[in-house]
């Protein structure tokens, strides 16, 4: 469990909030407007209504004690430049913001940001790699090289095992769990024998995934 801040509670800061909420953190929301902080107030553990481009308010928040601040300003690049830097200067640990540029990106870590996310682009990305290929049902990437994607077995691979496969050997990569039903099975042993219903979650480069897609069109 982790103390975090959430300062702006746009379309993105809510879904984070819930979502950070669920995971069992202690959550302090922010924002300009009274509407956006009254859905979320069963989730959270304290909201405040106020300007974080005023030092005053950010001091009152008590800064330094949280694990975590995310900066979630999407639409007002200067007041999200402008209350990283503040976060960051009253000593926030850690300062995540969102960025919807990289010419943000380069100034929100110049001034204070210890990551930026671009929710955005990264949704667009995965769509668009999940919906360009036929045979791709879930794509998470992990650096500009690797990434896990969800697929489903050959047919030559059906009714063997892992090991009998030869998906290590031949095609470089390497299989994190199947998933069958809605329910996942993780880590499966080399004699595990894959089923012709199930997907499997594989990591690999994408030059690999892509030879076994051309495999299955």
């Amino acid at each position: 469990m982790k103390s975090i801040l959430i300062i702006g509670m746009g379309r993105f800061g809510r879904h984070l909030c819930r979502n950070l909420a669920d995971l069992g953190n202690e959550i302090m929301i922010v924002d300009e407007k009274e509407e956006n902080l009254e859905e979320l107030l069963p989730y959270v553990v304290s909201a405040k209504i106020g300007d974080c481009t005023n030092e005053a308010v950010l001091r009152s928040l008590g800064i330094a004690n949280f694990d975590l601040c995310f900066v979630c300003i999407g639409t007002n690049f200067q007041s999200s430049l402008e209350i990283t830097s503040l976060v960051k200067e009253l000593g926030a640990k850690f300062v995540v913001s969102k960025a919807n540029r990289d010419i943000h990106a380069k100034f929100l870590l110049r001034n204070g940001a210890d990551e930026v996310i671009y929710p955005d682009r990264d949704i667009a990305e995965k769509l668009a790699v999940r919906y360009s290929a036929n045979h791709i049902f879930d794509y998470i990437e992990l650096t500009e090289e690797y990434s896990i994607y969800e697929i489903p077995p050959l047919p030559a691979w059906v009714d063997k095992s892992l090991k009998e496969s030869g998906i290590r050997n031949k095609y470089n990569i390497s299989v994190l769990g199947t998933k069958a039903g809605g329910k996942a099975n993780l880590m499966p042993q080399a004699d595990y024998v894959i089923k012709g219903n199930e997907h499997l979650m594989v990591i690999g480069k994408k030059s690999d995934i892509d030879k076994i897609l051309k495999e299955m069109a």
